[in-house]
């Protein structure tokens, strides 16, 4: 079993999908209000579905700089490992949001979907690796 657990993090809300077990499908799963203690409630919701591996988003400018929040993401990156034990991979989150807002259109979701589509990107860019 290879579940994984994607994130779009953002400075006031935290989206969160979980992969089938297969590890071929992503699914939003959740949105969190960004805190202090977000690495270990993150680290708690991967071992309550048995996550193998973490996928964070990486917020990257279309040139390929990275963007203010990178900082934060980088920091949230090391927490996790921390916390969780396990590898956590980046994964460029260009325009997932914007893409993300198509399909929800106002469903509250829009994050966890974001995180999904930023989920879904790596597992089939990584189909034969993981």
């Amino acid at each position: 079993m290879k579940r994984f657990l994607g994130i779009d993090y953002g400075t006031k809300r935290v989206g969160l999908a979980l992969s089938d077990e297969a590890g071929c499908l992503a699914f939003p799963e959740k949105v969190l209000l960004n805190s202090p203690n977000l690495a270990k409630t993150i680290s708690e919701i991967c071992a309550q579905n048995k996550v193998s591996r973490i996928v964070l988003g990486q917020s990257l400018s279309s040139s390929g700089a990275e963007n203010p929040v990178q900082a934060e993401i980088t920091k949230l990156k090391i927490e996790l490992e921390q916390a969780s034990g396990l590898l956590v991979c980046l994964e460029p989150e260009i325009f997932s949001t914007s893409e993300a807002s198509r399909y929800q259109k106002g469903r509250g979701l829009k994050d966890a979907s974001a995180a999904a589509i930023i989920l879904q990107r790596f597992l089939e860019k990584n189909k034969k690796r993981v």
